[in-house]
């Protein structure tokens, strides 16, 4: 690949040839030192970055993970390659436990062999243990408590889990997280009304990530004259974490997202989708996440009484430019955080999320509007 920009994890270059062998990215050198041998593609001065990776989405047109069937996986992970999201989290959303275990044991089948879209790197459970004040769109009929004996139902799959979240303040956290961390699992907080005493105990047990900053997360209260902070604060100021963000503009005004860049920087803050099926949906249409219905209204997934959003229905690749542009981020730093940084937080950044020689080909192709022009995945071109 020549005659692009080619981002690198510090810095946007010009005037070298990505050499793709194997399905591996081969080297990465001058052009007129790159030799003859091979296809020549001249992608005209585009951008070319490493594969996009979505740590948290739950679905698209129409399809979510939990549905569990050939046809949503195939649906979702197609939306996303055809977008330059080359890798990605299956994400659940809070059901039944049966309902999960048949959605993790659908995920085990998917990855045993190869599928056409983006990848699936694993799963992301997102609940059933959550505080009920802080479910979002969540659904409350199934929110339960970690103590109550359906953990290892949901860890009988625990080798394709890489992250699962949860709010910290429940019976059972301490034990769970134990239990997370010895499996090799992100330990994960959010829908969470914790203060920071009960959260400062798990993340000294192991817990690393926050999950989608302000959105169903606590912050200050007053208890008499103290001020008792929350996961937003302890968020803001604890480096020991990763944090990611919901970067489509609706969830987070750009004053929001700028203070959570500043607070947190690139190395630690992920951009990620928590796309729902309403993504990809025209303005009005209805969607379902499990037994619950939401809309697509003013470009976002709301509830129909607009109390609370219901997830995005915006993209990875739809949201660098929002984060350059609104957001101030150089443009370098907000494509690390949607693909090295969120690679690093799942534990595959030595073969995903950067350009660099021995890394999987992973790569997208984007025009200026970061619409996808070509992207590969393990050195072969999808169809877009």
């Amino acid at each position: 690949l020549h005659n692009g920009r080619i981002v690198l994890p510090d810095a946007i270059v010009e005037g070298r040839a990505v050499i793709i062998e194997g399905g591996k990215i081969a080297a990465l050198t001058a052009v007129d030192e790159a030799g003859s041998d091979g296809e020549w593609i001249d992608v005209a001065g585009r951008l070319i970055a490493p594969g996009l990776i979505d740590i948290h989405i739950h679905g698209a047109h129409g399809h979510t993970f939990n549905d569990s069937t050939a046809a949503a996986f195939e649906t979702i992970t197609r939306e996303n390659a055809r977008r330059g999201v080359t890798a990605l989290l299956a994400t659940t959303a809070t059901a039944p436990i049966a309902d999960l275990v048949d959605c993790l044991a659908y995920g085990h089948e998917w990855m045993a062999e190869p599928r056409p879209g983006a990848q699936v790197l694993g799963m992301h459970v997102e609940g059933p243990y959550f505080d009920l004040a802080q479910a979002g769109a969540q659904d409350p009929a199934n929110i339960r408590n970690p103590d109550d004996g359906t953990v290892e139902q949901l860890l009988t799959h625990h080798d394709i889990i890489r992250i699962f979240t949860f709010a910290p303040e429940l019976p059972g956290t301490p034990a769970l997280t134990a239990r997370l961390v010895d499996l090799g699992i992100v330990a994960a907080a959010g829908h969470s009304s914790a203060k920071e005493e009960e959260v400062a105990p798990l993340i000294e047990a192991g817990l690393s990530h926050m999950i989608h900053i302000w959105s169903a997360q606590s912050s200050t209260v007053r208890e008499g004259p103290w001020r008792k902070p929350g996961l937003l604060e302890v968020s803001l100021t604890d480096e020991r974490l990763t944090i990611e963000m919901i970067a489509d503009n609706k969830h987070l005004p750009p004053t929001l997202m700028k203070l959570a860049y500043r607070s947190i920087g690139p190395d630690r803050l992920c951009i990620i989708s928590d796309a729902t099926s309403g993504a990809g949906l025209a303005q009005g249409t209805r969607f379902r996440m499990g037994e619950l219905e939401y809309e697509v209204h003013d470009g976002v997934g709301m509830l129909f009484d607009r109390t609370a959003f219901a997830g995005s229905t915006t993209f990875v690749n739809q949201m660098i430019p929002i984060v350059s542009n609104e957001v101030g981020v150089p443009l370098v730093e907000a494509v690390r955080m949607a693909s090295l940084t969120p690679a690093r937080v799942i534990g595959v950044d030595d073969r995903k999320g950067s350009i660099a020689p021995g890394k999987d080909a992973d790569l997208a192709v984007f025009d200026v509007d970061f619409n996808a022009w070509r992207v590969m995945i393990g050195g072969r071109w999808i169809e877009q």
